[in-house]
């Protein structure tokens, strides 16, 4: 199943990454808010393409694997190029701080898949949420102009800030489920 049409619009989701850069960088005034419109295409796809497989019966383990590796390039990027801009220490903080969880838990579910026990730190609700926020606060910040005088950049920044507290909670949340396991 390694070409079914879920794993092509993960594969898409990936393509999108260099044209957020490009879109982002290119000196225009439009250019944030092209990489935001960007950005949620690609977003758009990562929901639609776990719609997919599951309504057409194309999951696979090799799906399994590339959605959330293109989740976690498209987010890191994004917020790569969003701590170039004047967001201030804060924003590099919320950063480091998503960027850090997201290496964290992979790391933690492989070693959990490793021990058989994958299922313990498998997606809550509160990583739901977590990516949520986050993907709006994303959006919002590449956009960076007003949408009808709502101070788009302001509210990215709160919508951030909320997604490293959730990232926070996702992760002791996590990692208190692996504790469970390795102490047994």
């Amino acid at each position: 199943m390694t070409f079914s049409i879920p794993n092509l619009l993960t594969w898409m989701r990936i393509g999108l990454i260099p044209l957020i850069v490009v879109a982002y960088y290119y000196p225009h005034p439009l250019s944030g808010p092209v990489s935001a419109m960007i950005f949620a295409l690609a977003g758009i796809t990562d929901w639609l393409d776990g719609y997919l497989a599951r309504r057409l019966g194309q999951t696979s383990s090799f799906g399994a694997f590339l959605d959330p590796v293109a989740d976690k390039l498209m987010v890191a990027t994004a917020l790569v190029l969003l701590v170039d801009n004047p967001g201030g220490m804060l924003l590099a903080v919320a950063a480091a701080v998503i960027i850090g969880r997201e290496i964290a838990i992979s790391a933690l579910r492989e070693w959990m898949a490793a021990l058989g026990q994958r299922g313990k730190v498998a997606v809550s609700w509160i990583g739901k949420l977590k990516t949520t926020a986050q993907m709006v606060a994303i959006f919002l910040l590449l956009h960076a102009q007003p949408i009808l005088g709502l101070p788009t950049f302001t509210l990215g920044l709160v919508l951030l800030y909320v997604a490293a507290a959730l990232t926070l909670w996702s992760m002791f949340h996590y990692l208190r489920a692996a504790l469970s396991v390795a102490e047994n």
